[in-house]
């Protein structure tokens, strides 16, 4: 039994996660919950992988880009607060879009941005704007988050994740960046109903 679990859930990590597309475009696969109350975030350091699960099922697996030093911290934490619009209001850069804002705790939260494969950020935890749309979608306000240095599923499905590197990518054109529809939804539905 235990290695027909383990087959499943290899195939499912296949299906879930990012992948780059034939146009060369980034493209993740999120799945809607049975049960929304069950929704869980799982955070790793470690690999900056981010699994959103509801009891055993991964609902999506991608890499994000965690904080320098340990600055992402650890613990049990919860979703406090979404705002899709969010714009940094802090200098430098302040107006710098931070679409699909989700804090854990004031001042840090889940959100759009550069994706590098080592630790970038001050803290907050940024994904690309495929992953971090669906991310909005699949979370509220009480969403359970746990960040630790590993999570199990690195084990287990943590190799299927489709690794992202935008470290060399330019900034988009500042007034697109400053623009409303900065913040429109990728194309199609966020989340696929089984």
């Amino acid at each position: 039994m235990k290695q027909i679990l383990a087959l499943l859930t290899a195939f499912a990590a296949l299906t879930l996660g990012a992948c780059v597309n034939s146009s060369g475009g980034y493209s993740v696969k999120a799945y809607a919950p049975k049960n929304p109350a069950a929704v869980r975030v799982k955070v790793s350091t470690s690999t900056q992988n981010i699994y959103v699960v509801e009891g055993d099922r991964v609902l999506m697996a991608v890499q994000g880009t965690v904080g320098v030093n340990g600055s992402t911290g650890s613990g049990n934490y919860s979703i406090l607060e979404k705002i899709k619009n969010k714009r940094r209001i802090s200098q430098p850069d302040a107006g710098y879009p931070m679409a699909y804002w989700c804090a854990w705790k004031p001042a840090y939260g889940f959100h759009e941005g550069f994706v590098h494969p080592h630790p970038r950020s001050h803290g907050c935890i940024r994904m690309h704007r495929e992953a971090a749309a669906r991310f909005f979608a699949l979370v509220r306000i009480g969403t359970p988050v746990n960040i630790a240095h590993s999570q199990h599923e690195d084990s287990t499905i943590g190799h299927y994740v489709k690794k992202l590197d935008q470290s060399r990518d330019p900034d988009p054109p500042r007034s697109h960046l400053m623009s409303a529809n900065w913040f429109r939804d990728p194309a199609g539905p966020l989340l696929i109903q089984q």
